[in-house]
């Protein structure tokens, strides 16, 4: 049910001048009734509100993640992106109108509008005049925006999207270790070194030694020139570490001779070992901690 309102005036002259607008009135449950009157002596204006018809919104999926409330259109565009990517609105699909959307996030049209924008821009559907607002194939998905990208990882059933960032992030950060070795400097051979020696002093303390891993990793990468390589990997090693299966417990000790292996190819200036040493690491540690799970 929606509500539309109506207005009407009885006024002495062509054009009357308003001196002042309602400023106070009660909405009833969209029942037809008078629910504001004005007068400035010269013309009265008066307002109603009825009840209209209006395609139920239980023809449609929830998409609303939560409760009805006013609702930020940053959370519209997650909630939108995540039932897309868990398969609610399949391909081919069209989204619910906007008018079912308002209801069921508790916004107005313009955040609507404007989110369904965000997700256009992130490939995920397509504006056609006439045919709506239809749900694009996998292939046209953005998949290292990061909300796209955090969607994916909430609902990898198979693990086959971390699986896959992994493999990904491996030759990235093979690529970045290559590169260090063949242009460190002393300053920044230092610096790697007090990462590592972090790392060694952590070594009993899990948390505080994942801080210092990726302490060891940020530092590598600020020795390379490559900073799109360096941006992809911060954007997926920032993802699959906010995923609950990417923090099972891992062998601290092998994790810490991995790293010695890497630091000692940089230090040596060998940029092939430097990329091998980094890229078995980043696949052999996500070997240790991935949970039992079908392949895909």
């Amino acid at each position: 049910m929606t509500c539309r309102f109506l207005f009407w005036s009885a006024s002495l002259t062509t054009h009357p001048e308003w001196d002042r607008l309602i400023t106070s009135y009660v909405l009833s449950n969209c029942k037809r009734k008078v629910i504001g009157v004005t007068s400035n002596g010269r013309y009265a204006v008066a307002m109603s509100i009825e009840a209209v018809s209006a395609e139920p919104s239980s023809a449609y999926p929830t998409i609303a993640a939560r409760a009805k409330a006013p609702r930020l259109g940053v959370t519209v565009v997650a909630d939108l992106v995540d039932a897309i990517v868990r398969g609610d609105l399949p391909p081919g699909s069209s989204l619910p109108p906007e008018a079912v959307l308002c209801e069921q996030f508790g916004v107005s049209r313009t955040v609507i509008r404007e989110s369904v924008k965000r997700i256009e821009e992130k490939g995920l559907v397509t504006v056609a005049q006439g045919r709506g607002t239809q749900v694009l194939t996998a292939e046209s998905w953005n998949m290292v925006d990061a909300t796209v990208l955090s969607a994916l990882v909430a609902n990898d059933a198979t693990l086959g999207i971390l699986d896959d960032l992994s493999d990904v992030r491996a030759s990235l950060e093979g690529v970045i270790a290559r590169d260090a070795a063949g242009r460190r400097t002393p300053e920044e051979l230092e610096r790697l070194r007090e990462a590592l020696v972090l790392m060694r002093d952590t070594i009993e303390d899990e948390k505080k030694f994942s801080a210092a891993d990726v302490v060891f990793h940020a530092t590598v990468g600020e020795m390379t020139a490559n900073r799109l390589a360096v941006n992809l990997v911060n954007t997926l090693f920032g993802q699959a570490r906010e995923s609950a299966r990417f923090h099972l417990h891992s062998q601290l000790d092998v994790t810490l001779d991995e790293h010695e292996q890497v630091f000692a190819a940089i230090e040596a200036g060998d940029p092939d070992a430097a990329e091998q040493r980094m890229r078995a690491h980043i696949l052999d540690a996500w070997e240790r901690r991935r949970p039992p799970s079908p392949r895909r």
